[in-house]
């Protein structure tokens, strides 16, 4: 135990340097509050390679946004997060015109933490096959918009993971790409956070792509735009956190009221011999069914929302 951060948030990567009053080179932070304070928004922007190595993720934009207090609220309040995230996801998609985008829902269905992505996919408003078949004009009719509007066709894949398929899920999508040739794919999938609080009250938006299983320590191969070969957007919510992270926290904090001071803290704690016994142990919250089901709402509405105005 070397008392690394293991998180896919870049958000939480940045905290650490912020508490230790460090400013990070080549990384800029800034953060903005709406709903009355209810809803955060941190833009984390990894601007060159020194930021990229210190931060130990690529450079990009990544888009946070928190809001434990809405989804604890009214229908109507979660709905406000869902038009958050659509806002957010159309910045970083950019003012280029998009015409065809593929939304892949990475993760295992039969795993509750995980099973955020393929949840999404059954929730979109597919159109690829719709445009295909009745031809252009067809969504702008059915939708009520003016025929000069951009429309959209969005298709959406599930791959599964390697022990149900044999294949990489990013073999899978490089064969869709290659095929459909999409100016965009959208990569839906669970995360790991450090905080027990982020857990599936936080969403996490990111142009850079995904590493998919970095967070749980399974790493499988990267989906980016120079693997896959088109811009790769993806989006995350926090399902698990680390064993060990909460064993840790817990300790570090006892240990603090007793008046150890950091460098006494932080050698105790790579001394404990049963926290690298719970190094592949991840924690879930025991609402994980709901939940689950209401951040997969919340995402496939985000995305309706930034392309269709739903």
């Amino acid at each position: 135990m070397k008392g690394e951060i293991r998180t896919d948030l870049a958000l939480e990567m940045r905290e650490q340097f912020t508490e230790d009053d460090v400013e990070v080179r080549g990384v800029a932070l800034t953060e903005d509050f709406c709903e009355d304070g209810k809803m955060r928004i941190t833009r984390v922007e990894i601007l060159d390679e020194h930021g990229a190595k210190v931060m130990k993720k690529p450079i990009g934009t990544y888009i946070t946004v928190e809001a434990a207090k809405l989804f604890s609220g009214e229908e109507a309040q979660r709905r406000k997060v869902s038009e958050e995230v659509g806002r957010q996801l159309e910045f970083l998609c950019g003012k280029k015109p998009l015409r065809q985008v593929l939304v892949t829902g990475l993760g295992n269905r039969e795993v509750t933490p995980d099973s955020l992505g393929p949840l999404v996919t059954d929730q979109l408003f597919v159109t690829r096959h719709l445009l295909k078949e009745y031809g252009e004009g067809f969504l702008n009719e059915q939708l009520d918009k003016g025929k000069d509007e951009a429309e959209i066709a969005l298709s959406a894949v599930a791959p599964g993971v390697m022990g149900q398929t044999g294949m990489e899920a990013a073999e899978i999508i490089k064969g869709i790409v290659k095929h459909i040739h999409p100016d965009l794919v959208l990569v839906v999938d669970a995360l790991a956070a450090r905080s027990v609080e982020r857990l599936n009250t936080t969403v996490q938006l990111t142009d850079t792509g995904i590493c998919p299983g970095a967070g749980v320590g399974n790493n499988r191969q990267s989906l980016n735009k120079e693997s896959i070969g088109c811009p790769v957007i993806a989006i995350g919510v926090p399902t698990v956190v680390d064993a060990v992270t909460i064993v840790r926290d817990s300790m570090e904090g006892m240990l603090k009221e007793q008046g150890y001071n950091k460098k006494e803290i932080e050698l105790f704690l790579r001394g404990v011999e049963a926290m690298r016994k719970m190094n592949t142990m991840f924690v879930t919250p025991k609402s994980i069914d709901e939940e689950i089901h209401q951040m997969s709402r919340t995402i496939s509405e985000a995305i309706n929302y930034c392309f269709f105005d739903l």
